[in-house]
C-alpha cells in the first residue's frame, strides 16, 4: 500500500477589519504569528510566513518557543529579501534571552544577520508610524509577558479656542500658548498568553478598534487547566466583553484539541448575539471566508450604486 502524502499547512487566517487586515496563524503550543499589515507590525514570531515579513517591527509578548521561534529567520530573510533590518520589541525583562537566542545563530551560521532590538519597560512607547506609537504593559503567564496597544496622537484644538480665525490662533501661538491638546486614540491591542487581571480593563485596551486576544480554552470543565497554565478560558472573555468596547474582538491561541466548530458553538452559548457579532476566531477560515465574500459583493455593489 502506499503511504499518504504529508498533511498540508494550513493556510493563514484572515479577517477584514476596516481599515485594519489582521492575517497569521495561532495554534496553542505550535504557533503565534500576527500581522496588521497598515500598521507595519506583526505580533509575535513562532514560525515566519512570507507574508510576515513585510513588517518592519515584530513585538514579542513572552520568550515561549512557538512565540519566538521564527525570529532568526524573519530577521536573516528581511536581510536576504532586501527589505531592509527587522526590528524586534520585547519585555525588558528577555532582552538579554532574546539577544543570547539571536547571537547563538549568528555563531552557528558563522555570519552577522543585522537586527533591531527595542527593549520596552511597563508603559514605554515606541513610534512605529508618523503619529502611531506601540506601549507595552505588563501581564501576567508561566513566563515574563507583556500585551502591547498601538495608538495614534493627534492634535486638537482646545475648546476655549474653537471659531477663532487663524489669525488670532498664529498670534496666540507665537505668544507661546497652547492652543492645542494631544489626544491618544487607542487602534489595535494585542494581549498574549496571560491571565484575567487588570491589564484587561486598561483604559487604552476597552477603547481600542480592534483587541486581537488569546483564549486557548473553551470546554466548560477546563477552566482549572485555564487557570494552571495561566492562560485565558471562554468564560472569562463573556465577562470582559461587559465592558470591553471595541468594534471587533479577535480570539486566537486556540488549542488543536479544540475543534473550530466546536469554540464557535461555544461561543453562541456564552455571549449575547450583541457580542457574538463582534467577537471573531482567527483561524476559523470557513466562517471568515463566507464574511469576506460577502464584504467583496457589498463593495461591487456600492461601487456599482445599486
Amino acid at each position: 500500500m502506499l503511504p499518504k502524502p504529508p498533511p498540508r499547512d494550513g493556510s493563514l487566517g484572515f479577517l477584514y477589519l476596516p481599515p485594519y487586515r489582521v492575517q497569521g496563524i495561532s495554534v496553542a503550543g505550535e504557533v503565534t504569528c500576527i500581522q496588521v499589515p497598515e500598521l507595519d507590525v506583526c505580533f509575535d514570531m513562532g514560525s515566519c510566513p512570507r507574508a510576515m515579513l513585510a513588517s518592519k517591527f515584530v513585538p514579542v509578548s513572552h520568550g515561549h518557543m512557538d512565540h519566538v521561534g521564527g525570529l532568526a529567520y524573519y530577521a536573516s530573510q528581511r536581510r536576504f529579501q532586501g527589505m531592509g533590518t527587522g526590528t524586534i520589541v520585547c519585555d525588558a525583562r528577555i532582552e538579554g534571552d532574546i539577544r543570547a537566542m539571536m547571537e547563538g545563530f549568528h555563531r552557528l551560521e558563522r555570519q552577522q544577520t543585522p537586527y533591531e532590538l527595542v527593549a520596552l519597560e511597563h508603559e514605554q512607547d515606541l513610534e512605529v508610524k508618523n503619529t502611531v506609537y506601540l506601549r507595552g504593559f505588563h501581564t501576567e503567564h508561566t513566563a515574563p509577558s507583556m500585551g502591547y496597544v498601538l495608538y495614534e496622537r493627534r492634535s486638537k484644538l482646545k475648546d476655549e479656542f474653537a471659531g477663532l480665525p487663524q489669525e488670532k490662533l498664529r498670534e496666540l501661538k507665537e505668544r507661546g500658548t497652547e492652543i492645542t491638546r494631544q489626544l491618544e486614540i487607542p487602534l489595535v491591542a494585542y494581549i498574549g498568553d496571560t491571565l484575567p487581571g487588570p491589564w484587561l480593563v486598561r483604559e487604552d485596551v476597552l477603547r481600542a478598534k480592534v483587541v486581537i486576544s488569546e483564549c486557548t480554552f473553551f470546554e466548560p470543565e477546563h477552566k482549572g487547566r485555564a487557570k494552571i497554565g495561566m492562560h485565558l478560558h471562554i468564560d472569562d472573555i463573556a465577562e470582559w466583553l461587559r465592558v470591553l468596547r471595541c468594534e471587533h474582538l479577535v480570539l486566537n491561541h486556540i488549542s488543536r484539541r479544540t475543534n473550530i466548530a466546536y469554540a464557535r458553538q461555544r461561543l453562541e452559548e456564552v455571549l449575547g448575539e450583541g457580542d457574538l457579532a463582534r467577537v471573531h476566531l482567527l483561524m476559523d477560515h470557513r466562517t471568515n471566508r463566507a464574511r469576506y465574500e460577502d464584504q467583496l459583493r457589498e463593495a461591487e455593489r456600492a461601487a456599482s450604486g445599486a
